[in-house]
């Protein structure tokens, strides 16, 4: 349902948006301008559904996908993007992305269930998910999506369901997943010699098509991905040279998000101390927030990275005539999404400066659960009047449960005038992986609410529930 809240960007009454000092966020400038020109209508909006409460913003995905299509496109390459149903559960995103041009990437029948509700067809789905129940196999090969095969054990799985189910174009079409000789500890894929004997047993099975090979890597280098195109690359052959007709190499994902400026990134490692926590600890490790290149950066550098003798990947795609595939995960949603928390309220808390305790918990804002660090600051909102000085002071935030570890930021962040109850903590770019990834109804609250923004030609801002 629409809000009440259909608004052009309004002159600021009584609230402001105090930027932050050490980790500040890059915001997209729609965000940005709505953020600093109206915050009564986020007053507004918390006032009606609540906090915490997630605001889409389905424009950035359609920018995203365009940017990284044009470096593809620059190349000559013929290139096919599948959004990434898992990094949030957001419907309008999804079908934003599936609009936009990308196929989805699901890896659970309740995906699969919500790509085909937001249009995708099946020929445009790709399940990637390593240990795909019978259920899920039956129903991808009904819909005739594209299946990533992560073992031999899953390859028996599927002839055996597809003796029972057939595919809308009469043949079920498969990547083989290939882990590669440098990343042998992963728990995805099939060695080479396990993928040339899955090829050679398809010999004859009809029914199945190997259309080409997938690989699956940790990590955010472009050039781990060069040595593994080069490793999957001979499978080509190989697999032609056996009746086989493979077209595709997908890369899977791990293209970086740029959260914060590098430089402001790079000086905020270089001086934290263990003091910086409250925990007096500094995290083992973090998300790269502060890269030096963004998405499409990194898919340029993979695309002029080389083998050996020189050879580059753009020109092996172009001369084996193959479809390049990527699954760009958080970097398809860049800038997607903000979340807000309410401050509840503000104490003392002895050597750690001052604590924060919002409406809302970390399982909305989920990075510590992982023994790390959300290195971003927040835009902190408050009120111009009826206020007592500002107070100027480090904190770290807290949710409202009753759980010790339910911590939002274990990091001491800096203000230059400490939150009051009632104003508001904004988190930047949270649709990858943060805002609703171990949410939950602890403590019986409701989940969050998460709102869609959307802009229309007159320039106003309409908020809908996604659902």
């Amino acid at each position: 349902m629409a809000s009440p809240l259909n608004t052009y960007y309004q002159e600021k009454y009584s609230w402001q948006v105090a930027p932050a000092r050490e980790l500040p966020p890059y915001v997209d400038p729609v965000i940005i301008r709505w953020l600093e020109t109206s915050p009564d209508t986020l007053f507004r909006l918390s006032e009606i559904y609540g906090s915490p409460l997630n605001i889409v913003w389905p424009h950035t995905v359609e920018n995203n996908f365009n940017a990284m299509a044009a470096i593809t496109a620059g190349f000559g390459i013929k290139t096919k993007f599948y959004y990434g149903i898992k990094v949030n559960k957001s419907q309008s995103l999804l079908q934003t992305a599936i609009s936009a041009g990308t196929g989805a990437d699901v890896s659970s029948l309740h995906e699969l269930n919500d790509a085909i509700r937001a249009g995708c067809r099946g020929t445009n789905l790709c399940a990637t998910g390593p240990a795909k129940t019978i259920e899920f196999l039956q129903e991808l090969v009904l819909q005739g999506a594209r299946i990533v095969i992560d073992s031999a054990e899953e390859l028996y799985d599927l002839i055996e369901v597809a003796k029972r189910c057939k595919s809308p174009s009469g043949r079920i079409s498969i990547l083989l997943r290939l882990r590669p000789a440098f990343s042998h500890a992963s728990r995805f894929g099939m060695s080479s010699s396990e993928v040339i004997t899955v090829l050679q047993k398809l010999q004859s099975y009809n029914q199945l098509k190997v259309d080409g090979f997938h690989f699956h890597l940790s990590g955010y280098s472009s050039v781990s991905r060069v040595n593994a195109f080069f490793d999957t690359l001979p499978l080509i052959p190989c697999a032609r040279s056996l009746g086989h007709s493979p077209y595709i190499i997908d890369i899977g994902g791990g293209l970086p998000v740029q959260y914060v400026e590098s430089n402001f990134y790079k000086s905020w490692l270089s001086s934290q101390t263990p003091e910086s926590y409250r925990t007096r600890r500094i995290p083992d490790s973090f998300y790269p927030y502060g890269e030096d290149i963004n998405a499409e950066r990194w898919l340029t550098q993979f695309l002029e990275g080389t083998d050996p003798g020189g050879k580059r990947v753009c020109d092996a795609l172009i001369d084996e005539g193959l479809t390049l595939c990527v699954e760009p995960g958080r970097s398809l949603v860049n800038q997607s999404a903000i979340s807000v928390f309410r401050v509840c309220r503000v104490r003392s808390h002895g050597d750690s400066g001052y604590v924060i305790f919002v409406e809302g918990s970390s399982f909305s804002a989920c990075e510590t659960w992982f023994n790390s660090e959300f290195l971003s600051d927040p835009l902190h909102i408050h009120q111009n009047s009826h206020r007592p000085p500002p107070t100027a002071g480090k904190a770290w935030i807290a949710g409202h449960s009753c759980l010790d570890e339910d911590v939002i930021t274990n990091r001491l962040i800096s203000f230059d005038n400490l939150p009051k109850p009632g104003d508001f903590l904004v988190f930047a770019n949270t649709a990858g992986y943060q805002m609703d990834l171990l949410e939950n109804q602890f403590h019986r609250h409701p989940l969050p609410t998460r709102l869609t923004a959307v802009m229309s030609s007159r320039q106003n801002l309409t908020f809908t529930v996604d659902n």
